[in-house]
């Protein structure tokens, strides 16, 4: 269905706000996304003039399209489910977390095992957010790291990796997005963009610190990891039946790590020559890699090459004779139960991002305001670095704000300012995946908790004040590349990053000391205190 975008002004704004308001004082998301959904359906309902009936009649027409365009991605994530209940059933996971005790001595080595599978598996984020998950927290629970802490590490693994890595599903969404008027490719300004993507290097470099150093951890999540060590994991509360249940699957398996890596290889190498098939590598038009990559449908390769990972993973399975017949069959319906959570929060995540999109035009709204401003041209790089920040926060989407913002910084960039284009899509790239990052309605954020089996806002509070220490040294970057932008873009790289890197070390030194145990105390009255949630 074609929807005809009206112009309220101040108004499109409101239906995200009311979601994370709500989302944020509730601390139930469902309710938070249908009001805001139903907020933006009302204000599109009467400025259209549909009337009452309109509201509900445009809000299940663009909810049924929504998800009739992610049923690609839907499937996937019921195909990923079953996969990995394989791999829980026939005891990969479980031998991977007994090598892994035995082979990892202390918490820091489990936090670095967890960024490194993290950054190598970077096709895709909600790939990234499940495997790592469901890999990496048997380990993590047994040094006593929270939920908050891995959903942390698994979130800054998966869009910081994925915006930076060429072959991947969000690469291939960026580079559709750039205009063929413009004065390169879009795989050309992706990989000059790299380097000045400043959040998700900063991210990868924070990650690793943190992991490495101790007492490194500062705000609300040094709270979660106090309490965690003193057995108090507040955001493993609601998912305690789960973890029983996923114990009771795998008691008494047989299975060894090989039946966790080799499913996993299979996926990862599938999806890549799935992704390269849907996008037209094989189809004898002379296509190069990086063409079928940027011409590829992530969502409909994803689908294909998990599906073609099932067939492998049956015959793999039936050949090690860890899994019967009947015990492979029966892991469907807990595979799709465990991604129905996700898969109704996405679907109305989707939603509230069309209403913005679609219904109010929430993204050109802001986008006009920038365009019309009159701004030095200097300060471009840091303003929409502000504004892609905040259109994806409030839509939970960076690949919308992608779509929205590229055309005209290219637009801008090339009439005012051509030295900072490059400058200002990295910005325009970096500032997306901050909002992607921290929103309570992002589909990867909601995903890295469901991976982590972390309360969701559990996982937003703990983790927002890490996103913002980093992306407030990205802001100065980005005034310092707008400054240096005349001495030529590979000067003003280093530049840049020398100095978002030093601020960045200084924050991460300094916030420790006084937002860490000196701002909280965790003794045995908040032992008391929190009883109630082990």
């Amino acid at each position: 269905m074609e929807w005809e975008a009206v112009s309220v002004g101040l108004l499109s704004v409101l239906p995200p706000v009311v979601a994370i308001v709500l989302a944020l004082i509730t601390k139930e998301v469902v309710f938070s996304l249908v009001l805001g959904i139903l907020s933006g359906t009302v204000i599109y309902s009467f400025a259209h003039g549909d009337g009452f009936v309109g509201i509900f009649d445009n809000t299940v027409n663009l909810m049924g399209g929504k998800l009739a365009e992610n049923t690609s991605m839907i499937l996937f994530l019921c195909l990923l489910g079953i996969l990995v209940a394989l791999v829980n059933k026939a005891g990969g996971s479980k031998a991977y977390g007994e090598w892994a005790v035995k082979k990892l001595k202390s918490k820091r080595s489990a936090s670095v095992a967890t960024c490194v599978l993290g950054v190598l598996i970077f096709i895709d984020d909600y790939f990234n957010c499940l495997t790592v998950g469901t890999v990496m927290r048997p380990v993590t629970d047994r040094f006593q790291m929270s939920r908050e802490k891995l959903s942390y590490l698994i979130d800054a693994t998966a869009a910081p990796v994925c915006i930076i890595a060429p072959i991947s599903s969000w690469a291939a969404s960026i580079m559709s997005y750039y205009p063929e008027s413009a004065g390169m490719n879009g795989m050309t300004a992706f990989l000059k963009s790299i380097p000045m993507n400043l959040y998700a290097i900063l991210t990868l470099v924070m990650i690793f610190y943190i992991a490495i150093k101790k007492n490194a951890d500062y705000g609300p999540m040094y709270k979660a990891e106090a309490l965690s060590a003193k057995g108090i994991n507040e955001g493993r509360e609601e998912i305690e039946d789960m973890e029983e249940e996923f114990l009771r699957q795998i008691k008494g398996s047989k299975g060894k790590i090989i039946d966790l890596i080799i499913p996993i290889c299979a996926l990862i190498v599938l999806c890549v020559l799935t992704m390269l098939y849907v996008g037209g590598y094989w189809s004898g038009e002379g296509m190069s890699l990086f063409d079928a990559f940027g011409n590829t449908d992530a969502g409909s390769a994803l689908a294909l090459g998990a599906f073609c990972a099932l067939i492998f993973a049956f015959i793999y399975f039936m050949l090690r004779r860890v899994l019967t017949f009947k015990e492979f069959f029966d892991c469907i319906g807990p595979g799709v139960k465990s991604m129905v959570p996700a898969c109704i929060i996405l679907t109305l995540a989707w939603t509230i991002s069309g209403v913005c999109r679609d219904l109010l035009g929430t993204g050109p709204y802001v986008a006009h305001l920038v365009e019309v401003s009159g701004v030095p041209v200097w300060i471009l790089p840091a303003l929409i670095f502000i504004v892609a920040c905040l259109l994806s926060f409030s839509t939970g989407t960076a690949w919308g704000t992608f779509g929205i913002l590229i055309p005209i910084i290219i637009s801008i960039c090339e009439i005012a300012a051509p030295e900072l284009l490059i400058t200002t899509l990295s910005a325009t790239l970096a500032g997306s995946v901050f909002g992607d990052h921290s929103s309570p309605i992002s589909d990867t954020t909601i995903l890295a908790s469901t991976g982590a089996q972390c309360n969701h806002l559990q996982h937003v509070g703990t983790q927002v004040p890490y996103a913002a220490t980093v992306a407030v040294c990205c802001l100065i970057g980005y005034i310092i590349a707008g400054l240096t932008g005349k001495l030529g873009f590979g000067i003003s790289t280093v530049i840049t990053l020398a100095v978002s890197l030093v601020l960045l070390f200084i924050a991460l030194n300094i916030l420790p000391k006084k937002y860490g145990e000196s701002r909280y105390h965790i003794n045995e009255t908040v032992r008391e205190q929190n009883s109630g949630a082990v």
